[in-house]
């Protein structure tokens, strides 16, 4: 029998020698453990995902309820404000009224005051003319004597009244 040594034959015991120095190497072993630390390490990763996941869910319901809460309270904050600016409103037609009432009140006895003024003036107008009327009369009907004795009359009733 003869041997021939061909190249499928070298093929054949170069794959036998790497074979057996892969599994001398421990080489599937190496393999395996790496690809279970890939394993672990892709769970891990989805593990750390799925927990962010859920954090960042948390944190959405979180900030839209704070959302909420902020917008009812700028809601209240602006009915509020809205009836403050509907009560000054009205506490300011309230003082206008008032002022104009005043003001009316004001200027009714202003012109009362200027009634009762031109009345005084008229009356001190109608009683100068007639004292002037009457001197006249007077003048024309009595004699120095009758004057004389008015005048004196005029200042004796003057002089009681002062004191």
């Amino acid at each position: 029998m003869e041997f021939h040594f061909d190249a499928t034959f070298f093929a054949f015991v170069g794959l036998v020698l790497f074979l057996a120095l892969v599994v001398y190497l421990k080489a599937p072993g190496m393999m395996a453990k790496s690809l279970d630390d890939r394993a672990d390490q892709i769970r891990n990763e989805l593990a750390e995902a799925k927990r962010l996941r859920e954090e960042a869910q948390h944190l959405l319901a979180e900030y839209q309820r704070k959302r909420k809460e902020a917008e009812a309270e700028a809601a209240h904050i602006v009915a509020a404000a809205e009836r403050e600016a509907e009560m000054l409103t009205a506490e300011a037609k309230k003082k206008t009224e008032e002022f104009v009432g005043n003001r009316t009140a004001l200027s009714e006895q202003k012109i009362k005051q200027a009634e009762a003024d031109a009345m005084k003036a008229v009356r001190s107008a109608a009683v100068d003319l007639a004292i002037a009327a009457a001197e006249t009369v007077l003048a024309k009907r009595a004699d120095a004597k009758v004057q004389s004795e008015l005048f004196g009359n005029a200042v004796s009733q003057v002089k009681t009244r002062l004191n």
